[in-house]
Formats: structure tokens, sequence, C-alpha cells
């Protein structure tokens, strides 16, 4: 096996940076790992002691109310103590380097971060930074870099896939939406090309794909009911308004009109075929309230799934697993 830094000499989790280049043997274990946690997730049930003694602390240097608060339930239920640190009023806002913000909550006893940061690469160079000074014993989570890479949300949407139709080596997926500036997408991508997924379409006007996306090994399609034609599951994705540089739509009436996902374009899917988002949604420009309030959304599901798949995240790396 290549060398790759989010594993162990054992082939073991030591971090969780992106789904790219993990083996599907490690994939299936986590979702395997998520399966018991479930029932803890959907309800209020006695903390498990897989975590006790140890101290997350949730790094978010972006806003993001869904994620920071699905980390921290996941791990306060694996009995963590859990920190989450102010980024507004915290040293680095006065001045202080990255590093040197994690250097001073590793002297605080750190054993894991999860980490938001806007610029892509953020959570490696703190997992470099901790192999450099010898504390590979503290784990990195990214909770989203850039528009580089989401893995627990890349995950959770395997979890809620395998939940509702099993087999992933007999489905088609699409992904529509904004792919250009989403990290969500290339999450997706990777996990469903390395769990056997025989097709992945993504649908988006040409403004909101990456160049030569096509190399991903994806089936582009700027026809949204054409490219939704007999697929097993929707990927609805957010328009990423705040990454957007320069009028790359003309409005939102306009997106929604061709590439909002509604009753009358959902028709064309399978009868069974499922809805998911990884929220928040615009109801109206990505997604009708018809559509998202309907029978074949399995969007809530998906939040709850996802505190599943992060506490399995966190007791793996700590090699707490149940």
């Amino acid at each position: 096996m290549a060398y790759n830094p989010q594993l162990n000499r054992n082939g073991e989790l030591q971090h969780l940076l992106t789904i790219e280049g993990l083996p599907r043997a490690v994939l299936t274990r986590i979702l395997d790992t998520a399966a018991p946690f479930t029932e803890v997730a959907e309800r209020e049930v006695k903390k498990l002691p897989l975590l006790r003694g140890k101290s997350v602390f949730n790094l978010f240097f972006e806003n993001s109310t869904r994620t920071r608060t699905t980390f921290e339930i996941a791990a306060k239920r694996l009995s963590a103590d859990v920190f989450n640190l102010n980024i507004s009023t915290s040293s680095t806002s006065k001045g202080e380097t990255l590093l040197d913000t994690v250097d001073n909550l590793c002297a605080m006893q750190a054993d894991m971060f999860v980490v938001r940061h806007a610029s892509s690469g953020a959570p490696y160079l703190i997992a470099q930074h901790l192999a450099a000074t010898g504390r590979d014993h503290i784990h990195v989570v990214n909770a989203g870099d850039g528009r580089h890479a989401h893995p627990t949300q890349g995950l959770l949407d395997m979890y809620t896939i395998r939940h509702y139709k099993g087999d992933f080596t007999k489905l088609t997926v699409a992904i529509v939406g904004d792919v250009l500036h989403s990290r969500v997408a290339r999450s997706q991508i990777h996990a469903l090309h390395t769990l056997g997924v025989p097709e992945v379409r993504v649908i988006a006007p040409k403004t909101l794909l990456p160049v030569e996306v096509s190399k991903m090994g994806v089936h582009v399609f700027h026809d949204m009911r054409e490219g939704l034609r007999g697929v097993d599951v929707i990927m609805m994705l957010r328009l990423q308004n705040e990454r957007m540089s320069g009028a790359l739509l003309p409005s939102s009436q306009e997106y929604f009109k061709y590439f909002g996902l509604t009753q009358e374009k959902l028709a064309l899917a399978k009868p069974d075929a499922i809805v998911m988002h990884p929220g928040p949604m615009n109801r109206g420009v990505e997604i009708d309230s018809a559509v998202a309030d309907g029978g074949q959304a399995v969007i809530l599901p998906q939040v709850t799934f996802g505190i599943a798949v992060r506490m399995a995240v966190m007791s793996l790396l700590t090699g707490q697993s149940a």
C-alpha cells in the first residue's frame, strides 16, 4: 500500500483528512462501526465510555452550526470532554498563527482536533506539524477545508445510501448543483467510486463545474431532466454563494427553473429513488419544498446518521471502537 498520511503502520486510521486514497476496507469499516451507534444517535440513551478522559477540540475557523453541533454531540455521547474554540475571540484573531494555536492546545492535553477552515489543506498542515513535533497520539479530523474535502459528510452520505439501498454496485447516483465550489461533492465522488458505484453523474450548468470534471470518472449532464432519468439516488448540493466570485448565474429563479429539484423532475428518476441534501437547504432555489418534505427525501435521517458516523470516526481514531 502506498504511503498515506491518514493511516498508521498497521493500515488503521490515524487522521481523517480526505476520502481520496482511502481503501474500500477502511470506508467499509467506518460504515460498519457506525451501525451500532445509530441507536445512540437516534435516542437519548446512556453514554458510551469509549472516549472517557479524552479531550476533543473543535477548531471551526468557518461558521457551520450543523457540522460543529453534530461533532459535539458525537463526542459527548462517547463521554469525551469537548471544547469549542471561539475563533472570533481567540488568539488567531489577534495575530497568532494556526500552528501556534495548535501548540498551545496541545499543551492543554488535547487528544483530537476537529478542524474546519476556509483554506484547503489546513487540516493536513496541522497533521504534518503534529508528526514533526512527535505528537502522533493526537488525531485530526477534517470537518471541511476550502473547496477540497468534507470526509465525514461524504461518509454519512454513503451510510445513508447503504441504509436505504444496500448494494452500492447496482446503483446510479446523480450529484446536482454547484460542484465547482463544493468540497462535499468531491468527497462524495471519491467515496462512491471507492465503494463500487458503477455510474456517477454530475448535473450542473457549465459555470458551476470544475475544469475537466469528466476526469473524475463522472458522466456530465447540463440538462437536469436527461441526467435524472433512471437514477437511484439524487444528491442535491447547496449553492456556495459565499465562495463565488463574479456572476456565475443569471439569478436564483433562473437556476431553480433549470436545476432546482421539483416533483416533475423527480418523477424521471426511479420510483424508489431517494433525495439527499447536505444542508442547509435553499428552498425554492435548489429544491422545492414539496420534494424536501416529501416521502422520498431522507435529508433529516442524514443528520441523524451523521452523528453515528462521526462517533464511529472518533472511536476508530482512538482505537476504542465498540
